[in-house]
């Protein structure tokens, strides 16, 4: 991998991250959504993340390669501990550790948040296809995570059905006293992000 910064996102990169998002909306089952957001939606939900979770970007000092971010695994105050993380590297760049080094600095910054329970929601094909392989799940493998669960056929596109699994990782212990999770804008400093 060519050397890289991992940096917080920002509004600003909301153009650049929508150019890495788009070909997988427009060309791959690998998200379900259908239609490419808006640059002012994008904008919205990145915003929406900032406010209290880790939104990253990787920068080679020319072009952004790559970005992950975690978001609220369910609103309930007793999910708090428990986040949903995503990552989306340039297609171009894939397989040469963008996404290892996002979620590595991901997962230090919530860490620092005190988060416990990392989820992947990731489509999953009953067969590869052109629209989706296994990659993402090799991926999380190799990161540390294990399967949770399997929804059989429950996304349509590209007039196929695919299913979806979960995975996860835990950070650390889970015991009887647990520290409060904190805004990523409170640990954001101490980690140069």
């Amino acid at each position: 991998m060519s050397e890289c910064l991992i940096r917080t996102a920002s509004p600003e990169d909301a153009e650049a991250l929508l150019e890495i998002y788009a070909p997988y909306v427009l060309q791959t089952a690998v998200t379900f959504e259908y239609d490419v957001p808006s640059r002012e939606e994008f904008t919205g939900r990145m915003e929406h993340i900032l406010a209290r979770y880790p939104y990253l970007a990787a920068w080679d000092g020319r072009r952004v390669l790559g970005y992950a971010y975690a978001g609220a695994f369910h609103p309930r105050a007793a999910y708090g501990w428990s986040v949903e993380t995503t990552v989306y590297v340039r297609r171009d760049e894939r397989r040469l550790g963008v996404g290892r080094a996002l979620y590595t600095v991901l997962e230090q910054a919530l860490a620092a948040q005190h988060v416990l329970n990392l989820n992947a929601c990731i489509a999953f094909p009953p067969e590869e296809d052109a629209f989706l392989t296994m990659d993402s799940v090799r991926f999380h493998e190799k990161m540390g995570y294990r399967m949770a669960g399997h929804f059989h056929a429950c996304g349509r596109k590209f007039d196929r059905w695919y299913d979806m699994v979960w995975m996860e990782k835990h950070l650390g212990p889970h015991t009887g006293h647990t520290a409060d999770v904190v805004p990523f804008s409170q640990v954001r400093g101490q980690l140069g992000l």
